[in-house]
């Protein structure tokens, strides 16, 4: 009977420990809308309620896929269903605050290249090295900012 528990409760235990590596071990994917903006649907058929039209460029995560459809999350943490062809690997970003500075180095000193305002999409540019990202704004230019202050890593 003992023996029995302890066997049980260690095969409780296994389970959870297996859960929580495989959770931690599932890295946060994004996508971009593609070259044509998509429509977000309350559930995964374009026969579902029709909620906004996500336009070109705009950060999505993908927080679970069913088939041909994705449940997303926007930079306001709504979410909602899109078709996944309509999405794009490229990785764009967000700023989440207003005059978020560009800076010309990874680095809190360096001069500001340009400042944008919040919900500015800014293309990324190389994948984030330790708080630092590098983007480029739709006029060409390009700089760094803290990982923190933009969404959609």
């Amino acid at each position: 009977m003992l023996k029995s528990a302890l066997l049980s409760k260690f095969r409780w235990m296994a389970g959870a420990v297996l859960l929580l590596a495989t959770a931690a071990s599932h890295a946060v994917d994004f996508k971009t809308v593609g070259a044509a903006p998509v429509i977000l649907y309350d559930a995964p058929s374009a026969k579902g309620g029709k909620l906004y039209v996500a336009p070109r460029g705009m950060p999505l995560e993908i927080v679970l896929s069913y088939g041909e459809w994705v449940k997303v999350r926007d930079a306001s943490g709504e979410m909602a269903w899109t078709e996944a062809k309509g999405l794009s690997a490229k990785r764009n970003v967000v700023a989440r605050a207003a005059n978020l500075k560009v800076r010309a180095s990874p680095d809190d000193t360096a001069s500001p290249i340009i400042l944008v305002d919040k919900g500015v999409l800014l293309e990324m540019s190389e994948q984030p090295s330790s708080n630092w990202v590098k983007v480029r704004h739709k006029d060409g230019q390009s700089g760094y900012v803290k990982t923190s202050e933009v969404w959609g890593l």
